[in-house]
């Protein structure tokens, strides 16, 4: 079912659930109800993760974008030793584009875990949710998900780095650096700072969606969305 169709269909359930109205005016006017609330909730979350996860998974949607992984400074050292052995001289190069290619299919996978979540918001979640903070959708899923996401990145982007020795090249470096005193110790491991990297552009962008339903009117796509968010333009007017 394309995009179109699939609001279509949804607008046509909403007139169905609601008795049928006369016309479009008649149905944005409705009483709205908290049922109407949680659904127009969910339906904001399935088009904003949606939108958010298609951007990232494709190809350079991490590498080329704003969300782009790099390494981290202390990192430099790891490449720095790669970089004198033939053949790796332009290893940190290759290593952001491997790093980010694993983020981006590690990105395919994380839809069914949103569609979890958002199935399982309670009318009380979704009340709190809509007159809550302009974050609030997102901070819900990062909370109900994080962990989740966390174990279904890891393994995807730890292999990859392991392809290139950097995980435990970037381990030794790191102990070394953690053994001088009066710095600050660095995070060991290369694969939990990128999938921590990934999963911060994830909702990063997941929190611009939902910012956009609610300042914007015209990415309120469906009626049920317009219903829904004016409720909220009341609240706040």
């Amino acid at each position: 079912m394309n995009f179109k169709m699939k609001y279509l269909f949804s607008f046509l359930l909403s007139l169905t659930l609601m008795g049928c109205p006369s016309s479009l005016d008649e149905f944005l006017e409705a009483p709205l109800s908290s049922a109407d609330i949680a659904s127009g909730l969910k339906e904001a979350l399935n088009l904003g993760t949606e939108e958010a996860v298609t951007f990232l998974s494709s190809q350079d949607g991490f590498y080329k974008s704003i969300y782009k992984i790099y390494l981290p400074e202390e990192a430099r050292k790891v490449t720095n030793k790669l970089a004198v052995i033939p053949g790796f001289s332009n290893v940190e190069e290759v290593i952001l584009q491997k790093i980010n290619r694993a983020a981006e299919d590690a990105a395919k996978s994380v839809g069914p875990i949103f569609l979890n979540a958002i199935k399982s918001m309670s009318i009380n979640d979704a009340l709190g949710i809509l007159m809550g903070d302009k974050n609030a959708a997102t901070l819900y899923l990062q909370n109900s998900t994080y962990r989740t996401l966390y174990d279904e990145f890891q393994p995807i982007i730890l292999a990859s780095l392991n392809k290139y020795n950097a995980v435990e090249y970037w381990s030794d470096a790191v102990e070394k650096y953690n053994k001088i005193p009066l710095l600050a110790d660095v995070n060991p491991r290369l694969d939990d700072y990128v999938v921590q990297e990934a999963l911060k552009g994830l909702f990063s962008l997941i929190e611009k969606k939902e910012l956009g339903i609610r300042t914007d009117i015209n990415q309120r796509v469906t009626p049920l969305l317009q219903r829904v968010f004016k409720k909220q333009d009341d609240n706040n007017g």
